[in-house]
């Protein structure tokens, strides 16, 4: 990182703190598709952000001044940094009294970053990267086509995450223009940026995801070998958008904020203990994380508006067509993830044939659909019980017994019986390790047998 840039800042700050911020490599396409995402949803909302973006050169703001203007008519402020080339100040969007225009000193390290960070009461999100050096691309060199340069950094919506780093850019503003960062200042101060709920979230992430599958639509480079590192990192960065709001719906959550962590512990464990293959734990851990996405089931496809809600030829041959709520039919935008939406559809099915969507009985449910069901009754039941004067092993026990009492009509009975086992693991002592989800990295979630569902086999069935 370079020394005295945002990003360089931010990683010092970030640097021994108990939450130390996770980063990844993205090429310029996956930036492209979304900051746009990110841009286009303040047209949606009223809540008038303030907006500061860093293009590194003037010539890449006048690629999306027109965009800029619409902004600005629904922003209280907006910001641009860029070296002043290519008569970047001379576009009529930057006459627009509300938008500010920061000529960056060639010198200056801020010239080497990309930068959109969004603060409002109820929408915070941030891009922040920085661009690789040319030794860091090694002996390939620095390519050819502009899609494939990289830049280093990360992208969030947790709210206090931007506003620090909106801090961070206003101070280096301030010494350019002390009475621009004195007005960015009292901005700020009103703005009480809060954690989103589900529900402010759903339609960016949507918003994200589909421009995520338009930029991997629209990639053209010279060797098929180029496309799928690009296809590669828009398809990890669709994941991380939903992996984000699984975090921000957790920590929105005060009385159970470690419930997708805990749930994958439990699932996982209780795969061991089933000796399912590696390639179903995977579909399980990723289904455990993303589990309490319900909101997003009431998010309609962005570019897709009217998406049936029945499942559509390409899915697997099932007995049954069930109605699809349509956070799953977002989740069924990506292939790789058809197989995972219908796990998350399936978990709230009963054994005996009287849960929903579908009134599936026993068997009929898939395994990794009865498995999230029952665990994450568990661990909210362990969270309920965790400031009770009881001890952790009368905890277990309690909770235990009330999964068994809805045993045959609710749960599994041959889950429950695992479930067993595994409480009499952890009354003894055993120790089930929570795993947090790494968002930048999130490729690991994936293999061949998520890449298309006529893998998923006849356990699938909906």
């Amino acid at each position: 990182m370079l020394e005295g840039s945002i990003l360089q800042k931010l990683e010092a700050a970030h640097r021994h703190s108990k939450r130390p911020i996770q980063y990844g490599v993205y090429y310029k396409n996956t930036l492209v598709s979304l900051c746009h995402a990110l841009e286009d949803h303040i047209l949606t909302e009223d809540s008038t952000p303030f907006v500061i973006t860093a293009f590194q050169q003037g010539k890449w703001y006048l690629q999306e001044a027109e965009r800029y203007a619409d902004i600005a008519k629904k922003s209280c402020q907006v910001v641009i940094m860029a070296s002043p080339d290519a008569r970047f100040a001379e576009h009529p969007t930057s006459q627009i009294p509300n938008v500010n225009l920061v000529p960056l000193e060639p010198a200056d390290p801020v010239a080497q970053e990309w930068h959109l960070i969004i603060l409002s009461p109820v929408y915070t999100a941030m891009v922040i990267c920085q661009e690789i050096s040319e030794a860091d691309y090694g002996s390939s060199g620095v390519p050819a086509s502009d899609v494939e340069r990289k830049f280093y950094g990360l992208w969030t919506f947790e709210p206090e995450l931007v506003k620090e780093t909106a801090e961070l850019a206003i101070s280096h503003i301030e010494q350019y223009n002390c009475e621009l960062a004195k007005k960015l200042i009292a901005h700020k101060d009103v703005i009480q940026p809060r954690l989103a709920t589900p529900e402010d979230l759903s339609a960016v992430v949507s918003r994200v995801v589909d421009y995520l599958q338009t930029g991997q639509i629209n990639i053209s480079v010279p060797t098929a070998t180029r496309h799928q590192a690009l296809d590669g990192n828009l398809v990890s960065n669709e994941i991380q958008a939903f992996l984000r709001m699984a975090q921000i719906i957790d920590a929105a959550d005060i009385t159970n904020p470690m419930a997708a962590a805990e749930v994958v512990a439990l699932a996982e464990t209780i795969g061991q203990l089933l000796d399912l293959p590696a390639w179903q734990m995977k579909r399980l851990r990723l289904a455990a994380l993303l589990h309490r996405i319900d909101p997003l089931q009431r998010a309609e496809s962005i570019l897709s508006p009217g998406t049936s809600t029945r499942y559509q030829e390409d899915a697997p041959s099932c007995r049954l067509t069930c109605p699809l709520v349509p956070g799953a039919q977002v989740l069924r935008t990506m292939p790789r993830l058809r197989a995972i939406a219908q796990i998350i559809t399936h978990q709230t099915e009963r054994w005996d044939g009287t849960g929903e969507p579908a009134g599936l009985t026993g068997d009929e449910i898939p395994l990794e659909s009865r498995i999230l069901a029952l665990v994450a009754d568990f661990q909210w039941r362990l969270n309920q019980k965790k400031n009770s004067q009881f001890s952790r092993e009368e905890i277990f026990a309690q909770a235990l017994e009330e999964c068994r009492l809805q045993q045959s009509y609710r749960f599994d009975p041959k889950l429950v019986d695992t479930l067993t086992l595994l409480v009499m693991g952890l009354q003894q002592g055993l120790d089930v390790p929570l795993m947090t989800p790494k968002a930048s990295t999130s490729m690991w979630l994936l293999n061949s047998r998520l890449d298309s569902e006529s893998k998923i086999g006849e356990q699938m069935r909906s």
